[in-house]
C-alpha cells in the first residue's frame, strides 16, 4: 500500500468515467509525473490528485521517466522510495540534469524502513521529501506551493479543512460530506462535482468548468454524462440535505444553493 492516510472512500469501479458521444472540453490541470513500479501506489496516488484537480501519468524508473518528460510537459514529479529500492535518487539524479526537466519540483514519498535514502535523495537534488504515512492534505499543500498555485476553497476554507453551506459540509481531506449531521456516500465523480460547486455556493459553473474539476484533463465528455452525474448529486442531496438545492440555470450551467425557510 502507499502508506498515504487513505481517504474513507476510495474510488469504486461503477464510478469509472465515460466518454460521451457529444465531446466537452476539459480544463488544463497540472500534470504530475509519479515514478513507481507499484501499480498499487500509483493508482492511489493519481486518484488522491485528481480529486485535488491535477491530472497524473505513470513511469517505472528513469529511463521511462525522461522519456515521458520528452513527450509531455509535465509540471512536477513524485517518486515512491521503497526500503528495497534505491532508484529514486538515481530518478532524480537523472531529471536534475536535464535541461528540460531540471527545474522540475520533485517530491520523494520515503516508505518506513528507507529512511537512510534521505542523504542520497538531497544530494541528487531533491526538493522536498516526506517519510510516509503523510496526510494526503499535506502532499497536496507542498505541490501547490512548489507550483505557486492557490489551495482551492474560494469560500473560505484551505485544503483539510471544511466546505460548506448551510448544514452540507464536506471534508476535503477525508473526502466525507455530511447534511444535518448524516454521512452522505458519494462516488468520485460526484464528490468533485460537489467540491466545485461548494467552493463558491450561488456561482453558476458551465458544464466545461465542471467537467475540468471532476473528469481527467485526457478524457472527452459530453453534456449528457454531466447532466447525468448532476442528476445523481442533486437526488443524494435531496435525500439528506434537503435544505440545499442545485440550480440549473439554462444554457448557463448549475448552481449550489440554500434553500430559504
Amino acid at each position: 500500500m502507499s502508506g498515504l492516510e487513505q481517504p474513507l472512500w476510495p474510488a469504486h469501479a461503477g464510478d469509472a468515467v465515460q466518454a460521451d458521444a457529444v465531446v466537452g472540453v476539459a480544463l488544463m490541470k497540472p500534470l504530475v509525473l509519479i515514478c513507481s513500479q507499484d501499480a498499487e501506489f500509483y493508482l492511489f496516488l493519481s486518484h488522491i490528485l485528481e480529486v485535488d484537480g491535477f491530472t497524473s501519468e505513470p513511469a517505472g524508473g528513469a529511463k521511462e521517466a525522461l522519456a515521458r518528460a520528452d513527450e509531455r510537459e509535465f509540471q512536477a514529479v513524485v517518486l515512491d522510495c521503497g526500503p528495497a529500492s534505491i532508484t529514486g535518487s538515481a530518478i532524480c539524479a537523472r531529471l536534475k540534469r536535464e535541461p528540460r526537466t531540471g527545474s522540475l519540483p520533485i517530491i520523494a514519498l520515503i516508505a518506513p524502513g528507507a529512511e537512510n535514502q534521505h542523504l542520497d535523495l538531497l544530494k541528487a537534488g531533491i526538493d522536498e521529501s516526506f517519510v510516509r504515512p503523510i496526510a494526503p492534505a499535506k502532499l497536496l499543500d507542498c505541490l501547490r506551493a512548489k507550483l505557486a498555485l492557490t489551495k482551492r476553497g474560494s469560500n473560505g476554507f484551505e485544503n483539510g479543512g471544511w466546505l460548506s453551506c448551510g448544514k452540507l459540509e464536506m471534508k476535503l481531506d477525508a473526502h466525507r460530506v455530511r447534511g444535518n449531521g448524516h454521512e452522505i456516500h458519494l462516488g468520485p465523480i460526484e464528490f468533485n462535482l460537489l467540491r466545485l460547486l461548494l467552493e463558491a455556493p450561488g456561482k453558476v459553473f458551465t458544464r466545461d468548468e465542471l467537467i475540468g474539476a471532476a473528469w481527467p484533463a485526457n478524457i472527452h465528455v459530453g453534456v449528457r454524462t454531466v447532466d447525468v452525474h448532476m442528476s445523481r448529486l442533486r437526488k443524494a442531496l435531496k435525500e439528506a440535505s434537503p435544505g440545499i438545492a442545485i440550480r440549473t440555470v439554462r444554457s448557463a450551467g448549475y448552481s449550489l444553493e440554500e434553500l430559504d425557510g
